[in-house]
């Protein structure tokens, strides 16, 4: 039997060594309807979407017209007053905490760390939240109750060096691109408060949850154990299903393989400074190297611990340097150098931040901005250090890598920019994509030519001319779901999609087309192959990646 005690007491982070008050706490919430849809209800659709955008303006101004309207709902008003403690930060008296939470409320919350006396001096004694704690709705709409640290809107000051990220941005676009299939072994590399390990457990027989700090585990032990029922642990094995373990990087897991790795991992570009220590570090975003180092260091590092086929998602920065000429610099090419030949990779760059930008993004966020002085010290530290490596620009995106399988010939590796919005969540169109590669890439081109192919559902087309024109000058070729990329197309190309109704071969299409286009008179530089050998060749480069991207179905496939 293994529950982790090392991180049941840890000081300043919630308290999870007694069960019996994990479990009161989540009858308390229950009873409240402490939910996702519950809060969303009570605020309204606008309000709700503020507070998912950290703006609680609105939010706050809705909780206070319903505590402080008397014709509101008993149960509204209750809730009302939690949200105000947990998500807005308000400072309650013990008797609005009890009224919302039930008698001895607040005893139970500073018995397990939530909630603190408020230095304030008031007539009544007043409380607030210690950690922030608020639900959170997984993809299959099981609520969870998540705890972290107080944000910036919560608590005045910087954010402290060991701050505990909650459910960000971030954390949820890593949810929506992890894949859900189902696994032995999953790996959780910088949990945090550990929301990626609670998606893991609906698909994964076992996850081992590692972070460099202490009080992350802490809080991912805190969340696990009062999300015990939800998420089907055992509060009293909790080792069964979770194994949590402290150290930087893959030094906790080394020797071990697993199926699938996740990692929202402390990726942002920091200055570094002469007899820095770690205390000088904000664990939570900044793993101690100098440039993307945690990044590449990853990169490399990982497929080490996959199995054969197994696969890796996170999150990253790279910094894309300063271009030689007048051409853009490639963003891509530090990256082929950190996946090397033998490592399956997907980039998908998402930004692109200026040097300025990324300073005052990152500065805002631990809320180094409150002191001018800091603020412009640091922000100069930033130039200086970008300038240093020649940098033009640091990209952000998603990355997808995988261990070959023995022996496998192919190596997926595709470097894409998808700026514009996609659709949520993107992994089952990811785990589709790579389905598709697999499927079509070993394939010769005589193999391809005896396909069937049909238009997926969601592609249109798009011709674009000037006006009188005889024939349009622009074809597009557009996915509506999904990466929702837009393809240009030859007027070859897009005269063979037309024909992809299932019936025809992909060579009886393709030598249609030589016969109507009159290929075998074309020019070509290799007379070797002559016209109509390379034309119907480059033809059908487009027609694997057509189908590679699923903009192509293969008829047939999956029944």
């Amino acid at each position: 039997m293994r529950d982790y005690p090392e991180f049941s007491n840890v000081k300043n982070a919630p308290a999870s060594y007694d069960p019996k008050a994990l479990a009161q706490l989540a009858d308390a919430l229950r009873a409240v309807n402490y939910s996702y849809e519950g809060i969303e209800n009570l605020l309204g659709e606008g309000p709700f979407a503020a507070m998912a955008r950290d703006q609680i303006v609105p939010g706050r101004y809705r909780v206070k017209t319903i505590r402080e309207d008397s014709t509101a709902s008993v149960a509204d008003r209750n809730l009302a007053t939690v949200v105000a403690f947990f998500m807005l930060g308000d400072e309650l008296t013990e008797k609005q905490l009890n009224t919302a939470l039930g008698a001895g409320a607040v005893k139970l919350l500073r018995a397990v760390r939530l909630a603190e006396l408020s230095p304030a001096e008031t007539y009544e004694p007043t409380y607030r939240a210690a950690v922030d704690l608020r639900p959170h709705s997984a993809d299959d709409g099981t609520d969870l109750w998540v705890s972290s640290d107080l944000g910036a809107h919560q608590r005045p000051g910087v954010l402290r060096k060991d701050h505990v990220l909650g459910i960000g941005q971030a954390s949820l676009s890593l949810a929506q691109f992890t894949e859900r299939r189902p696994v032995k072994k999953a790996l959780d590399l910088g949990t945090g408060c550990g929301i990626q390990t609670f998606h893991l457990l609906d698909h994964a027989e076992h996850v081992t949850a590692t972070d460099i700090s202490d009080r992350a585990l802490a809080f991912t032990r805190f969340n696990l154990l009062l999300n015990a029922q939800q998420l089907g642990l055992n509060p009293e094995n909790l080792g069964e299903k979770v194994t949590l373990k402290q150290g930087s990087l893959l030094e906790p897991v080394a020797g071990e393989k697993f199926d699938l790795v996740v990692s929202n991992p402390p990726f942002v570009i920091t200055p570094r400074h002469e007899n820095e220590t770690a205390e000088d570090q904000y664990t939570y975003r900044d793993g101690g190297l100098a440039g993307d180092g945690i990044v590449s260091t990853l990169v490399t590092e990982l497929p080490k611990v996959l199995n054969p086929g197994a696969r890796a998602q996170m999150l990253g920065n790279w910094e894309i340097p300063v271009s030689a000429g007048e051409e853009a610099a490639d963003w891509t090419a530090r990256l082929r150098e950190w996946v090397g030949e033998n490592t399956e990779a997907w980039f998908i760059q998402r930004e692109v931040l200026s040097p300025e930008q990324y300073a005052e993004t990152w500065l805002r966020d631990a809320s180094e901005n409150r002191d001018p002085k800091l603020f412009e010290s640091a922000y100069l530290d930033y130039i200086r250090d970008f300038a240093s490596r020649g940098v033009d620009s640091v990209g952000f995106g998603m990355i997808w890598l995988r261990a070959p399988e023995t022996n496998q010939a192919h190596r997926l590796q595709r470097f894409e920019e998808i700026t514009y919005s996609i659709q949520q969540p993107i992994a089952p169109f990811i785990t589709e994509a790579v389905d598709l590669y697999d499927a079509v890439a070993p394939l010769t081109d005589e193999q391809l030519a005896a396909l069937h192919l049909t238009v997926a559902g969601d592609v249109t087309e798009e011709r674009h001319g000037s006006p009188g024109a005889e024939h349009p000058g622009v074809i597009l070729l557009r996915e509506g779901a999904g990466l929702r990329r837009t393809v240009l197309m030859s007027t070859e190309t897009a005269g063979f999609v037309s024909a992809c109704d299932g019936e025809l071969a992909v060579g009886q299409i393709v030598n249609a087309l030589s016969a109507l286009l009159d290929w075998d008179s074309a020019d070509t530089q290799d007379a070797a192959l002559g016209g109509s050998a390379v034309k119907k060749q480059e033809l059908l480069g487009h027609v694997r990646e057509l189908v590679e991207k699923a903009f192509l179905r293969i008829e047939g496939a999956g029944e």
